[in-house]
């Protein structure tokens, strides 16, 4: 039997179900964080008595840097998805990037948007 060269149109819908899932709550969750940074959410030092001001303004800073970090992880994960749609269209979804060969289906089930195999990403790291 011939070793399979890429998923079926099947297998490669689960995995878009599986991908519009992950979208969906990743996309919550950065609107989430970039209505924290914009400060809509009512949580600013303007009630509190200048004493204490400068410290929760230096607390909220680190707070907003942190967040915008996060949002940025979370940006680069959401268009790891978006790629990961593109590549179902094209069909080409599902293949290491390095070894030509199909990622296994557990781990595109992990990490739905993973170019490389387990191995291909292991030899990168030596």
């Amino acid at each position: 039997m011939a070793e399979k060269t890429r998923y079926s149109d099947t297998e490669l819908e689960e995995f878009r179900a599986i991908i519009m899932d992950k979208l969906e709550l990743a996309q919550r969750d950065y609107d989430q964080f970039k209505q924290s940074i914009m400060n809509k959410d009512g949580n600013d030092t303007d009630d509190t008595s200048p004493t204490y001001k400068v410290l929760e303004e230096g607390a909220n800073t680190l707070s907003k840097e942190e967040t915008t970090r996060l949002a940025q992880r979370q940006l680069k994960f959401i268009q790891g998805l978006q790629a990961a749609l593109v590549r179902i269209e094209n069909k080409t979804y599902g293949i290491c990037r390095e070894t030509g060969k199909l990622i296994p289906a557990e781990r595109l089930r992990a990490v739905p948007h993973a170019t490389l195999s387990i191995e291909a990403k292991n030899d990168g790291k030596k």
